[in-house]
């Protein structure tokens, strides 16, 4: 899969492409479906897939601070993005000008001259152009003049619920990491690059990976058994602690800081990847570093318990 920044770095597509297009956030089992249907037709039609998404997302450009909290950062999306049968994922920058896109305009100037599209597989309830005023049936009119098919994918609905990333963030924020990894087809995860922290964890006894989440805010807060990848081909378990650090310093943004079980190898600087096993309790402020460093050592045997009974389950 290529990876495309801009419409500038694009390559004339002569023979055309089929196109997707969203906010892909989470890419879950529903979005998944989609990019299947858009697979299929590139190999009905012979021709390169694209999936187009926007960074920032719509939300967050209009609403700031105050956009519901990101399930995958674009990095995360290029990386589960890789593992689907597309060609080039196109990241356009979500800016004052796209967002003044009048939608005949966003058809013609970069569907049509831009992409040369020959299909469009698109959600139930995917709107686009200024004030959302772009739809299915403009599409489908669009199409007829232009020369591209239209074709609309129901939502997936999995036990009679419609799969969406409102309710994986739902579910996330209730702790339910079942529900979550239900809906995803795998477990929650997020990626990032080890930094160095304060060494507080180190002086409690209990050393920490520290991966900063560079997002506005997370739907996860609280402290979780773990699996984290990336380091050595092996999937290693521990404890983390996901959220603002209340007893340390009470920080603005939020940190993933992870204890690895039986582990003590220099790691700064590595991009990993963290797997949410099961929720353990919320994040809470404790009188003392005593009462933390109690709490943690009570963390590490929920956590280690809770991987014998997978591993003897």
């Amino acid at each position: 899969m290529r990876l495309i920044r801009g419409l500038h770095h694009l390559e004339p597509l002569r023979d055309g492409c089929v196109l997707t297009i969203g906010n892909f956030d989470g890419l879950h089992l529903g979005h998944r479906r989609v990019i299947e249907r858009v697979a299929a037709h590139g190999r009905r039609l012979q021709l390169p897939t694209v999936a187009m998404v926007f960074e920032p997302q719509p939300l967050e450009y209009f609403l700031g601070d105050h956009a519901p909290s990101r399930l995958t950062r674009l990095r995360e999306k290029v990386i589960q993005f890789a593992k689907l049968p597309i060609d080039e994922l196109l990241v356009l920058p979500f800016n004052r000008r796209l967002a003044d896109y009048d939608a005949e305009q966003f058809i013609c100037d970069i569907l049509v001259d831009s992409l040369n599209i020959k299909h469009l597989v698109i959600g139930d309830d995917f709107h686009f152009g200024k004030a959302r005023r772009g739809n299915f049936t403009l599409l489908q009119h669009r199409g007829e003049e232009y020369g591209f098919a239209v074709e609309s994918t129901d939502s997936f609905e999995l036990d009679g619920l419609r799969i969406s990333s409102t309710l994986i963030r739902d579910a996330l924020g209730e702790g339910d990491l079942s529900q979550a990894k239900l809906l995803l087809g795998r477990d929650y995860s997020v990626c990032g690059r080890v930094a160095h922290g304060d060494k507080r964890g180190r002086e409690l006894g209990f050393p920490t990976a520290n991966l900063q989440m560079f997002r506005k805010n997370t739907p996860l807060v609280g402290v979780f058994a773990v699996t984290m990848t990336g380091l050595d081909g092996r999937e290693l378990s521990g404890v983390a602690n996901l959220g603002n650090r209340p007893t340390v310093d009470g920080s603005a943004k939020a940190v993933l800081e992870t204890h690895l079980f039986d582990f003590n190898q220099d790691i700064y600087g590595r991009y990993v990847e963290v797997h949410f096993k099961a929720r353990l309790r919320d994040e809470v402020r404790f009188d003392s570093l005593a009462a933390l460093q109690a709490q943690i050592t009570r963390d590490v045997k929920a956590a280690q318990d809770f991987f014998a009974g997978m591993r003897h389950g």
